[in-house]
């Protein structure tokens, strides 16, 4: 017996999103395919989807914003469910702003706009789960700069095409990847584009 690794590559369409299942120790990297698009990243624990990656506990346990290399990404639970482990994009990335959803763009005047929550059920419909909350999502390139007065600024995304944020399962888990549809507001820019899933894992052949 011997180990051996395997790499699957899957695009994510503009607007759309993809789940990959993990298992520990597997590796999920998020390519901004042609830059300035924003990722919002969900991850579930493998068999109990009422555990999931929390943005507030993750900000807890790190204390600060986003989490440095090496760092770990917890759940509602507090226990390690992603690692940070590589980042080749300028490195400006979200935990604040919620996923759109359908009263986001009601809100903005639309009905009927695809959306980063609707996005989510779907993905986890594909695999067979479900999901009662649509829980903080970590957006990967979302340039939200927060000014010393507290204000928020929405602004389009810096990363470049082949930017990517990769990150390793610190548990078996469910990981949902959103090309975020936003519009109508500049975060992607003139408009979304795709994203590609690159998931990597080591079996014993």
């Amino acid at each position: 017996m011997e180990l051996t690794n395997t790499t699957s590559r899957t695009t994510v369409p503009a607007g759309a999103g993809h789940a990959v299942t993990l298992r520990h120790g597997d590796r999920v990297r998020v390519i901004d395919a042609e830059g300035g698009q924003v990722g919002d990243v969900f991850a579930y624990a493998a068999g109990d989807l009422t555990e999931y990656l929390s943005a507030s506990h993750t900000r807890t346990t790190t204390g600060r914003l986003f989490p440095e290399m090496g760092e770990h990404f917890v759940t509602n639970r507090r226990r390690p469910i992603l690692t940070l482990i590589e980042d080749t994009s300028p490195g400006i990335h979200d935990m604040l702003i919620a996923a759109c959803d359908a009263e986001r763009y009601r809100a903005l005047g639309v009905t009927g706009h695809p959306s980063c929550a609707v996005n989510l059920r779907k993905a986890l419909a594909q695999l067979g789960f479900s999901a009662a909350d649509v829980p903080q999502p970590v957006n990967v390139f979302m340039n939200i700069p927060v000014a010393d007065d507290g204000v928020l600024s929405w602004l389009p995304a810096v990363s470049r095409p082949g930017d990517a944020v990769e990150f390793e399962a610190a548990m078996d888990c469910v990981v949902v990847v959103s090309a975020c549809p936003m519009d109508l507001n500049g975060i992607n820019g003139h408009r979304p584009t795709p994203l590609v899933i690159e998931l990597t894992q080591e079996r014993i052949a």
